[in-house]
């Protein structure tokens, strides 16, 4: 473990980090319940005010794996979706692994201008909500390219949305094959960053059992998220949602460049 990351253990056990923590999973899977994303962005933006990046990074794997595998298992077309998409899937599978060898622990305001940054990119298309098409013709270089982009993000900061989901928004994928192919790209990218974490010994048994215990709020987040969401407007909601992604992007950003 780098020298420089504090000890997450008794971190998370000290009242306010754990209130903090705790807040943090239960407002990501509200989210998550609610618009069918943001559970790692939510997480890391609010767990890095009092953490590294990189352990809440590893904080995320379990509640992450739990709700992306709920997510993919709801869908209706798995292996089509699967050989469709596998050259993207590869690619950030192989940049995870490699940025995640060069990157954790040996950053540390460096990955939360990152996560910044990825935070203002992400709310600022869902704002603009920009109508993309990838041809077929393009889809089939680009998606590397995307998949790659993808790693590189989520091993620097733990969030694998930036810039799988506006690709695979892109794609013309009906709502439900768009949920699940959401939820194939974050599970992969998911156990793809546990791989690289552990390796990097910043993932331990002890770590994963609190980041196992962090999936009782996700889980009560989403349920109350899946509760809201059949009563508000899903457009009006969303909006809130990346304004305050928004602006937790910009606070995290300017922290970081401190």
């Amino acid at each position: 473990m780098h020298p420089d990351l504090p000890i997450v253990m008794p971190l998370v056990l000290e009242p306010a980090p754990f209130a903090v923590a705790a807040f943090a999973f239960f407002l990501a899977g509200f989210v998550k319940g609610a618009v069918g994303l943001g559970l790692p962005p939510v997480a890391m933006g609010l767990l890095s005010l009092v953490m590294a990046p990189a352990q809440a990074a590893a904080l995320l794997v379990v509640p992450a794996f739990v709700t992306n595998v709920w997510q993919l298992a709801a869908g209706p077309n798995f292996g089509a979706m699967a050989r469709r998409l596998w050259p993207m899937l590869a690619a950030s599978v192989v940049a995870t692994l490699v940025a995640g060898t060069l990157l954790h622990g040996a950053i540390g305001g460096g990955a939360i201008v990152a996560l910044g940054f990825a935070l203002i990119a992400s709310a600022l298309l869902g704002l603009a909500a920009p109508r993309l098409r990838v041809p077929p013709d393009t889809e089939r270089w680009l998606a590397p390219l995307a998949g790659a982009a993808t790693g590189v993000v989520t091993a620097a900061t733990g969030v694998s949305s930036i810039p799988a989901a506006p690709f695979l928004g892109a794609l013309g994928f009906a709502r439900e094959d768009l949920i699940q192919a959401l939820g194939l790209s974050f599970t992969v990218s998911t156990v793809a960053l546990a791989v690289a974490l552990a390796g990097s010994g910043i993932l331990s048994v002890g770590l994963a059992g609190v980041s196992a215990l962090a999936l009782v709020p996700a889980l009560l987040g989403m349920a109350l998220g899946g509760w809201v969401r059949g009563r508000v407007s899903e457009p009006v909601f969303r909006r809130f949602f990346y304004f305050g992604l928004l602006i937790l992007g910009l606070q995290l950003a300017a922290r970081g460049l401190i």
